[in-house]
């Protein structure tokens, strides 16, 4: 599994952060981040809101654009040892720069030119989707938008919402999302791990959105899972991130195959690797072992996953080609 080639869509950066780096990183600057280890070194946490705590407190040691650099080089050396050639992955402005568009420019210059070298060496390409954080307000997501249209380009390809499921609704981020769609930014949204189907019903009507990161709880809402199908609307779907956090309470429970078996689009991503103890290739390995998946499945989900890219088409016409000839 692990040399099959994959495509990830669902990823956040700093959420992949190795643990190592984030302690050597905070140490460096005399910072206490304890408290969020474990005594193996691994990040800790018991729940969900635990979760925010422990990636935002991880998160607070990245201060400068070179952090970045060196945090985006670490995390593209780990994903194309999995085998991924291409990820698309959740960039906050609140993170880089405090949402200031000159300081984002900045951040992303030094996370750019980590890629190249990335793609240069291990033949990953990435690509960013501008996030905003749903618990920081309607406001900060429109400041968020501006620091993603000013940057938009083949490198800058989507806009998302991420963050706590349970603060406000999708339509108090209209705007922000407005915004971003007038720049040609493609969008996405987190919806359906905590807030059931009409949390995707949601973000599919008020946000317009292409793509649904996780959307799992789709599957409680036939007629929900129907108009998925219908409109071909693509869940990035994270299997071991859910069954971490207890939204589902084990792999056999996860209903990945059944949206799949009903037509729906799905995709396979890691979402925040570190935290949840995987890597694509155990991604992989664990559906295989659950469901029965073998190669040619996982390559049709690539393909799935490529064509739903945010990417141009030069881009996309390349990862198609090096999935069709992956044996040879």
């Amino acid at each position: 599994m692990r040399n099959l080639p994959k495509v990830e869509l669902h990823h956040h950066l700093e959420g992949a952060a190795p643990p190592a780096l984030m302690r050597d990183m905070a140490r460096a600057k005399h910072m206490d981040i304890g408290g969020i280890f474990d005594e193996g070194g691994n990040y800790a946490f018991a729940n969900f809101d635990m979760f925010l705590k422990v990636y935002e407190a991880a998160t607070s040691a990245l201060k400068t654009p070179q952090d970045y650099y060196q945090l985006t080089k670490a995390v593209l050396e780990q994903s194309a040892a999995e085998g991924v050639i291409y990820c698309e992955t959740f960039l906050s402005p609140d993170f880089c720069g405090g949402r200031d568009v000159g300081a984002w420019r900045e951040y992303l210059h030094a996370i750019r030119d980590a890629a190249t070298a990335a793609e240069k060496a291990h033949g990953i390409a990435l690509r960013g989707i501008v996030t905003c954080i749903r618990h920081f307000g309607p406001d900060k997501a429109r400041e968020t938008a501006l620091c993603a249209a000013e940057t938009a380009g083949d490198w800058v390809v989507g806009f998302g919402l991420a963050g706590d499921e349970k603060a406000g609704l999708p339509k108090d981020f209209a705007y922000a999302f407005d915004m971003a769609r007038e720049a040609g930014l493609r969008l996405t949204a987190h919806a359906g791990e905590w807030g059931g189907p009409q949390s995707v019903r949601d973000v599919i009507t008020d946000l317009r959105v292409e793509r649904v990161g996780h959307g799992v709880r789709a599957i409680e809402d036939p007629a929900l899972v129907a108009e998925l199908a219908d409109r071909g609307i693509v869940l990035e779907v994270c299997p071991g991130s859910n069954v971490a956090l207890g939204v589902y309470p084990g792999w056999s429970a996860h209903p990945i195959a059944r949206l799949h078996d009903a037509g729906v689009p799905v995709t396979i991503s890691t979402d925040d690797p570190p935290f949840f103890h995987t890597t694509m290739t155990r991604e992989y390995e664990r559906l295989s072992d659950t469901f029965g998946w073998d190669e040619a499945m996982f390559g049709a989900l690539n393909v799935v996953a490529a064509k739903a890219a945010f990417c141009d088409d030069a881009t996309r016409k390349h990862l198609l080609d090096r999935l069709e000839h992956s044996d040879d």
